[in-house]
């Protein structure tokens, strides 16, 4: 007589045990022999993918793949429906809850990738990001065990989307600035440091907040931005600029000589190339002003520092004052003429009233 338990012979739970230690002693040393071929390949290159990889399976538990070996097992064995559906939904969940805990190891080796780079208010907003889509990770994942036990989670999802909806329009001023931090944070438009124009507000970046963004003025002063409206507005950041480009009109007065006139260029063009950091384009004679003959100059200056760039600025403006004293060339200043008549030529009082008269 064949001795049977829960109506499975003793022959069929020894093949149900073999699988069960088979399967788990397999996918064990899978995973050891995967994580020591990803911890080698991680010493030889200098790629995030290996290490990220490494550490997912170190977060691989015996617990998960001894669930999962014993779903492999209750194939071996005569079980009821109702048996065959609990052991295949914890499978599920088990399977659900290590992808859960490997996307969550993922978020967190992103988040501490670079823990020696960037100020703390960027640390600051990439620890927010990593623990919005942590938690964002882990309520699907609840809601999908929930699912595979039999739970209705229609009406827990319409709650929270509900819920959800009711909090972000209490806050949306406050979440729309968040999300301008995040979009800084990844986009990187300006860093701490940067010397950006606003409007017509001007200053270094001196703090970038999960709210607000706050510049140093050039009096002084700091000028305080919302992330949102910050980021919808033009910003110019001379902080990045390579080079800068520079242009200004030269005003000489009337009465200089044609051959005078015609030599100013090519002297500016010598000054502008005596400068090493400039880069001399174009000087032209351009139009006829109201009171000046206006010469158009314009350089490039080979670096973003603005103090450099206004040394040598200084430096060509006064060379060129020198060799217009050299040359007897005037500077032409904002003037008007009247012109007055001869006093004889005027008609007389008696001559207006007798054509009045008439």
């Amino acid at each position: 007589m064949d001795f049977t338990y829960l109506n499975n012979t003793l022959e069929s739970w020894a093949i149900a045990i073999a699988v069960l230690l088979g399967a788990t002693l397999a996918m064990h040393w899978l995973r050891r022999f995967a994580l020591h071929r990803m911890q080698a390949l991680s010493q030889r290159t200098q790629t995030v993918a290996d290490d990220l990889v490494a550490k997912m399976l170190r977060k691989t538990y015996l617990l998960i793949l001894l669930t999962l070996s014993a779903y492999l097992a209750s194939l071996a064995l005569e079980l009821t429906d109702k048996q065959r559906l609990v052991v295949s939904r914890v499978a599920i969940a088990a399977l659900i809850l290590q992808l859960a805990i490997w996307g969550d190891t993922l978020l967190r080796a992103w988040r501490d990738h670079y823990p020696g780079t960037g100020d703390g208010q960027r640390k600051a907003s990439r620890t927010i990001v990593c623990f919005m889509t942590r938690l964002a990770l882990w309520v699907i994942a609840f809601l999908m065990v929930l699912d595979n036990f039999g739970f209705n989670i229609t009406a827990l999802v319409a709650s929270l989307g509900v819920g959800g909806i009711a909090v972000a329009l209490a806050v949306q001023n406050i979440l729309g600035d968040l999300f301008a931090s995040l979009s800084i944070m990844l986009d990187k438009p300006f860093e701490i440091g940067d010397f950006i124009i606003v409007g017509d507000v001007l200053g270094s970046v001196e703090h970038i907040g999960l709210k607000t963004t706050r510049l140093r003025g050039l009096g002084g002063e700091q000028v305080i931005f919302s992330n949102g409206d910050l980021l919808k507005s033009r910003i110019h950041n001379h902080k990045r600029m390579e080079t800068r480009r520079v242009a200004f009109v030269l005003r000489v007065a009337y009465g200089v000589t044609d051959a005078q006139l015609a030599r100013v260029p090519l002297m500016i063009r010598e000054v502008v190339d005596a400068e090493p950091m400039a880069a001399f384009e174009r000087a032209h004679f351009f139009n006829y002003g109201e009171w000046s003959l206006n010469i158009e100059v314009v350089y490039h200056f080979q670096s973003p520092d603005y103090i450099a760039h206004m040394d040598t600025q200084q430096a060509i403006l006064l060379e060129i004052y020198r060799r217009f004293a050299r040359e007897g060339i005037q500077f032409a200043h904002p003037l008007s003429i009247v012109r007055l008549a001869d006093a004889q030529a005027l008609p007389q009082p008696e001559a207006m009233r007798a054509a009045l008269r008439r």
